[in-house]
């Protein structure tokens, strides 16, 4: 059994060419793949807003150790995706989780006598766009890392990989997580990422974890995937078909014109095929306008399966004129739900975000959430060096063999390269469902599992060329 984590996660495909084109990176696995001790709680760093400050110590002993490093403060930067084609929410979620976290930490003391001073460059989601960003943070900024990264083509990659800055807690919505060093998805990897080819010598692998959780879940086996008649819309509806198929399921494939999508054709095919869940590889839009046809037809599933990148409050909204579509709306992520205030670091991120950002209010998700595990994550390596804060330090912490949680915000991860996945992978995940009569009748994210260290499978993996 492989044993070694490494997780993909899904883009939603939108109506961009270049947004279009990151869909090819992406694959359906959203689990994790550790021994079962790697879920043993472990001591680490004091997150902000917890009852202990975090560790300080007098600026005069620290030194200005590194780029970005002085005495008193820590320069960091984000790069983000605000401007993109598809909209200022798309891309922008983890740098507000980021941004809320270093604001608490700095109210705090900072660390080891440091605050740190963010810095938040916009790419306007271009390769163009990314590259001057990338040349902005590292050679004029001069910032000692990265984090929080949500670019939608991230074609600076390659010089921070150069550069030997760390980026920690990115969104791998492209490849370059599973191919260069010095970055660090927020997910882990264990593919050897030597800077030449993705994954093992350009092949990755999906598991199918998530497959496996609904079929035992909701004990149906039928389903439909519906993509546009866009080469990488088809690409990764092809995936998803082939992870449902290794789980035993009969699928329902089918595909819309990209400019005039007919849902209606699709959610009479849905009804007269029997399927029980839905998988897809389309945008917000599309999505919205099919629950539409499924509503209005009369078509009702068990399951309308997304992503992390659609666990948000924006399905308020989005799916208004399709409440019962709506009302099975499920997601799948390797980080908490937002909304389970039950646990204290998902507490200090509400209170965060209420404090520093409260017009985000009604854009509020997991992106968030991960956003804030990122800049946990960065900050806890920097702990780690205590005052001769340095590349080298952090990259030893996130290089360490010890899986890294987020102070129980995300599943275990770590980047320890391993050969090529064989057999089967112990993988979990944590999943949610939206409900209207949740949160007080409000409507919210209900978790939908007793805790996602725990719910985990033995699942194949199948290789695929992105």
């Amino acid at each position: 059994m492989q044993l070694s984590r490494r997780r993909r996660r899904v883009v939603p495909l939108l109506i961009a060419p270049l947004a279009l084109a990151a869909l090819a990176a992406a694959a359906t696995a959203c689990g994790t793949r550790l021994p079962a001790s790697a879920f043993a709680p472990r001591p680490g760093p004091t997150a902000p807003g917890s009852t202990q400050p975090p560790a300080t110590a007098p600026a005069n002993q620290n030194p200005a150790s590194d780029v970005g490093v002085t005495p008193t403060q820590i320069r960091v930067g984000i790069l983000a995706s605000l401007t993109s084609p598809v909209g200022s929410a798309a891309f922008s979620g983890p740098s507000y989780g980021a941004q809320a976290f270093f604001r608490a930490l700095n109210a705090a003391g900072g660390v080891h006598g440091r605050t740190v001073a963010v810095s938040v460059c916009d790419d306007g989601g271009s390769g163009i766009g990314n590259q001057d960003c990338v040349h902005q943070l590292i050679d004029h900024d001069q910032v000692f890392a990265l984090t929080a990264t949500a670019a939608l083509d991230y074609a600076g990659a390659d010089y921070v990989s150069k550069k030997a800055v760390p980026d920690i807690g990115g969104q791998p919505i492209t490849t370059v997580y599973d191919q260069y060093p010095h970055l660090y998805a927020i997910g882990g990897s264990s593919s050897p990422r030597d800077g030449r080819t993705v994954g093992w010598n350009g092949t990755l692998y999906q598991s199918t974890e998530i497959f496996r959780f609904f079929k035992q879940r909701l004990g149906s086996a039928r389903a439909a995937v519906v993509a546009y008649n866009q080469a990488d819309s088809t690409r990764y509806a092809s995936q998803l078909a082939a992870g449902l198929r290794a789980e035993g399921y009969h699928v329902l494939s089918q595909t819309v014109d990209l400019a005039l999508p007919g849902f209606q054709a699709v959610a009479a095919a849905m009804k007269a095929d029997g399927s029980q869940l839905l998988f897809d590889a389309m945008d917000t839009r599309g999505n919205a306008a099919l629950c539409n046809a499924m509503d209005a037809a009369g078509v009702r599933v068990l399951a309308k399966v997304t992503n992390v990148e659609n666990w948000g409050e924006s399905v308020r909204e989005d799916y208004r004129s399709s409440p019962a579509c709506r009302n099975v709306l499920w997601a799948t992520s390797s980080s908490r739900n937002y909304e389970d205030v039950q646990y204290p670091a998902v507490a200090q991120f509400r209170a965060a975000m209420a404090r520093y950002f409260p017009d985000q209010a009604s854009q509020l998700s997991a992106w968030d959430l991960e956003g804030w595990a990122a800049a946990q994550w960065l900050t806890d390596a920097i702990d780690s060096c205590g005052a001769n804060v340095t590349r080298a330090c952090v990259e030893g912490f996130m290089n360490r063999p010890q899986p890294y949680d987020a102070h129980n915000l995300i599943l275990p991860a770590s980047f320890i390269p391993t050969p090529p996945p064989t057999g089967t992978t112990r993988a979990c995940l944590n999943a949610a469902r939206w409900q209207d009569s949740a949160q007080g009748g409000r409507g919210g994210w209900v978790t939908q599992v007793a805790d996602m260290d725990t719910t985990c499978f033995d699942v194949p993996q199948l290789p695929y060329t992105p």
